[in-house]
């Protein structure tokens, strides 16, 4: 699953996360050179945690596995976007948060992207639907995303926008390098904090 696209010279690798608190989006990338690898990407599910606190455990201590299997060296991260329920935004709010804790502790730099600036980098249009990203994906990184990982797009498309966007670093985004960073920058943010056995699909 591969696919030589021009870009930064060194080797990395990004996990990209699409937070949600029922289902939630991963993807981890490896960069060497010029070549795109999907080392893994699927979802957690979590619909079936009624409380919501447990929910974010779940999402902690999932993420934290992904990580120590994967290695990765960056978090990109979709931002929430604004709506009308307060609740279901503070709910999203919750799981973004503990998301970035989790790789925080882990000594990840952290990249947060609007969803329009996802869809942008990755079609060219802001508005693009879900099938139009997995389906430009695709073509990009030459793989096959099936319904089940449709959910996933968001999350392997905001690791993509990050290697695309990443050697412009003062292009308004926010970077956090550790807890110090984080606090500095969201003095507001409160952090609530459970995980399941993630979907694994470990490197060959």
């Amino acid at each position: 699953m591969a696919n030589s696209i021009a870009g930064k010279k060194s080797s990395y690798k990004i996990l990209g996360v699409d937070p949600g608190t029922n289902i939630l989006g991963y993807a981890v990338l490896e960069v060497q050179g010029s070549l795109l690898r999907v080392l893994s990407f699927g979802v957690f599910r979590l619909e079936k945690y009624e409380d919501h606190h447990e929910k974010l455990k779940e999402i902690y201590l999932q993420l934290q596995e992904i990580i120590e299997t994967y290695l990765p060296e960056q978090l990109a991260i979709e931002a929430p976007f604004y709506g009308k329920n307060v609740q279901s935004m503070l709910k999203l709010g919750r799981a973004q948060g503990v998301a970035m804790a989790a790789a925080i502790t882990m000594g990840l730099e952290i990249q947060e992207y609007a969803p329009k600036k996802i869809k942008q980098s990755i079609t060219g249009n802001g508005n693009a639907s879900k099938e139009q990203v997995a389906a430009m994906l695709e073509s990009i990184l030459k793989i096959k995303i099936s319904s089940k990982h449709l959910d996933a797009t968001d999350a392997l498309g905001v690791a993509v926008c990050h290697y695309n966007q990443s050697s412009n670093i003062l292009a308004g985004l926010k970077k956090h390098s550790g807890w110090a960073s984080f606090i500095k920058n969201n003095p507001d943010k409160i952090l609530t904090g459970k995980v399941a056995t993630p979907h694994k699909n470990k490197p060959k």
